[in-house]
C-alpha cells in the first residue's frame, strides 16, 4: 500500500493511492497516517476496506508528511560507503546517530527557507524508515518486525551551523524549518521486496547531482532499527532516516550550495519523488 496525507499544512486527511494512481480518502476508515493507527491495528482495516467504495480525491491537493505527529526524528550519519569516501572520512564502525528536530518535517513538494545567517544550503536524499511497533531492546536479525514501511526523506542540512558552527554536533545544522521532508507515501513493507536494493537520485534545476544506490549503505535499514532500539525507546510512527549517497553539494570542488531560486527533485525506486524551490524566509 502507499498511504498519503493531503490537504493543508495543520490539517491533512488520511489517503491511499489507487490502482490509477488516484488519491483514495481513508477518513472513513483510519483518522489520519501516524503511530496511534500504526499502533492499534489501522493497517489492516485499511487492507480490509473497499477502496472502490471511498472517495475520488479531485484536483492535485498539496501532499503532506508521509507521517503524521512524528515523536522522534533519527537520522544516520556517514552510512554510505562512497558518501565516506567522497567527504575524505573513514567507514563508521558503529552507526553515527543524531536527531533532527520533528518541527522540521514538511511534506515533500514543500518551499525548502533557507534559514536566516546560513550561507550554505545543501540536500541529502535518503532512505526513510517508519517504526510500525514499540522497539526496546529487541534482538538482533528482528528489526524487520518493527517497520511498517519506508518514504523518500531529503536531509536538508546548512552547512555552515553543522560545521563551524557545530559545537562537536549536527542537530543544529539539520533542524531548521522545512528541514525534512518526508513522502510522498508511507509505502508499507509489502511492497519493498528489498530495501538494500533500490536506485536513488537528487537533481538540482535539472542537472544531475547524486546518483546512488541502497546497495552501499554500510548499516542496512534493518540493522539500524535494532541499533537505534539498543539506546533509546522506538515508537510506532517514529522515523529513521539512513544516511545518503555521494554527491552533495558540500562534496563537489569547489563545494556547490543551494541558492535561493534553485529547483531539487529526488526519488527512490518504487518510493516516489519529491520537488523542492528554495525561497528565502520571512525573518
Amino acid at each position: 500500500m502507499k498511504l498519503v496525507r493531503y490537504g493543508a499544512a495543520g490539517r491533512e486527511k488520511p489517503g491511499i493511492i489507487d490502482e490509477d494512481g488516484k488519491i483514495r480518502d481513508l477518513s472513513r476508515v483510519v483518522k489520519d497516517v501516524d503511530g496511534e493507527m500504526l499502533s492499534s491495528g489501522g493497517l489492516n482495516k485499511i487492507r480490509k476496506a473497499n477502496l472502490k467504495r471511498l472517495k475520488t480525491v479531485g484536483g492535485r491537493p498539496r501532499l503532506g508528511p508521509c507521517v503524521g505527529h512524528v515523536g522522534n526524528f533519527i537520522a544516520i550519519g556517514l552510512n554510505y560507503s562512497d558518501h565516506a569516501a567522497e567527504a575524505g572520512m573513514p567507514i563508521p564502525k558503529e552507526p553515527v546517530i543524531f536527531r533532527k528536530a520533528t518541527t522540521a518535517i514538511c511534506g515533500p513538494n514543500d518551499d525548502t527557507i533557507i534559514p536566516k545567517e546560513s550561507q550554505k544550503l545543501d540536500y541529502e536524499c535518503e532512505l526513510g524508515i517508519v517504526i510500525g511497533r514499540r522497539a526496546r531492546y529487541i534482538a538482533q536479525g528482528k528489526g524487520r518486525d518493527y517497520i511498517a514501511g519506508y518514504f523518500v526523506g531529503n536531509d536538508v542540512s546548512a552547512r555552515d551551523f553543522q560545521i563551524e558552527r557545530s559545537g562537536s554536533q549536527w542537530t543544529k545544522g539539520k533542524s531548521c524549518e522545512t528541514f525534512g521532508p518526508i513522502g510522498p507515501f508511507l509505502v508499507t513493507k509489502d511492497e519493498v521486496k528489498d530495501p538494500q536494493n533500490l536506485d536513488m537520485w537528487l537533481d538540482v534545476n535539472g542537472e544531475k547531482r547524486q546518483r546512488g544506490s541502497t546497495r552501499t549503505m554500510i548499516f542496512g535499514a534493518e540493522y539500524l532499527v535494532w541499533y537505534c532500539s539498543q539506546f533509546s525507546i522506538l515508537e510506532p510512527g517514529d522515523i529513521i532516516i539512513t544516511g545518503t549517497p555521494p554527491g552533495v553539494g558540500l562534496g563537489m570542488k569547489p563545494p556547490v550550495f543551494l541558492k535561493e531560486g534553485d529547483v531539487v527533485t529526488l526519488g527512490i525506486q518504487g518510493l516516489g519523488e519529491q520537488r523542492q524551490k528554495v525561497v528565502r524566509g520571512e525573518y
